[in-house]
């Protein structure tokens, strides 16, 4: 709660520093996105401090606040369009996103990141709450922090576990791997070397850190590096990274999409115990725990132990 304050502290001081006007936006709602970017690109960085006014073109009404609410949660839903393609869902299962490798067949893609990231960087500073969860590392990367392999874990779970197996055990021998990574183009598989002339170098005990710091650094930086860029470079318009640096990536997440209601009976409903029981003393006092916990301590739990504090819509039943 303190950084929260001095972070809006801040937010406040730049905004009376900058006294922008007030940004009238009249927009069809069918058509928010593209009308959205079309209308509030030509905006500078500055302009795009001043009040927003929303309106949907044909409908009545006053922006209390409430039309303007409403259109941060449709361009919010927009932003994770599949007809977009700019973002992807982390796994089939999970409620959070990262950018898509493949969303260079949008020709506009870059020019939408950059919107995306304004339009973000906007809903921070004015204080709106969006349905909006990214996976771990890219949180990480807005706040300038190096995601590491951990980060992997909610990606892509097996892989992860592959990799610490490989950084726990003797691999002489036992993997066949060299400094290079296969990836899928479209249906076409190609390589790509971690290290000049990598897909000559084998993987060891010896070199075998360095390896999974690269191999991390390719899937969670490198094949997104440009769709990265120019979102960061939309947000820190608004955002500089001096100010949103005081939080993690798990308080990023609840300062830009607020605090979930968790139902702990769900979740009890759908925990695995490996080792204990329903009816083990260890897990009586840690449901104990959880059943006094406030909602920020859930959301942290939660948060920890998924990945995020998103919960699926259909419960924790749909987490695998």
């Amino acid at each position: 709660d303190n950084k929260k304050t001095y972070f809006r502290n801040l937010i406040k001081q730049r905004t009376a520093a900058a006294n922008p006007c007030q940004i009238e936006l009249c927009v069809r709602r069918e058509h928010v996105f593209e009308e959205s970017y079309f209308k509030l690109r030509s905006k500078k960085a500055e302009e795009m401090k001043g009040r927003l006014q929303v309106q949907f073109q044909d409908e009545e009404g006053i922006d209390a606040g409430g039309v303007t609410r409403e259109w941060y949660t449709i361009l919010a839903r927009k932003i994770f369009d599949a007809n977009y393609a700019l973002f992807r869902r982390s796994t089939a299962e999970s409620a959070t996103y990262q950018p898509n490798t493949l969303s260079y067949v949008n020709d506009h893609h870059l020019s939408f990141f950059h919107f995306v990231g304004r339009i973000i960087g906007k809903a921070i500073y004015d204080g709106q709450l969006l349905d909006a969860y990214f996976t771990r590392s890219f949180y990480k990367h807005i706040l300038g922090i190096r995601p590491n392999y951990h980060d992997l874990e909610p990606i892509d779970p097996d892989y992860y576990k592959s990799l610490c197996w490989m950084l726990e055990n003797d691999i002489e021998g036992v993997l066949d791997l060299t400094f290079s990574a296969e990836y899928d183009d479209f249906g076409v598989t190609k390589v790509v070397d971690l290290i000049p002339n990598g897909r000559r170098v084998p993987v060891s005990n010896d070199n075998k850190k360095e390896y999974v710091n690269l191999i991390t650094d390719l899937r969670l930086t490198k094949t997104i590096k440009l769709q990265i860029e120019h979102f960061l470079n939309g947000f820190q318009e608004l955002i500089p990274r001096e100010d949103i640096k005081i939080f993690n990536e798990l308080e990023l997440e609840l300062l830009m999409s607020g605090l979930p209601e968790i139902d702990v009976a769900d979740l009890k409903a759908n925990v695995e115990y490996l080792g204990y029981t329903l009816s083990s003393p260890q897990i009586n006092w840690f449901w104990k725990t959880v059943s006094e916990m406030g909602r920020e301590d859930l959301a942290r739990l939660v948060m920890f132990t998924t990945g995020t504090s998103k919960v699926p819509l259909e419960g924790f039943a749909a987490l695998q």
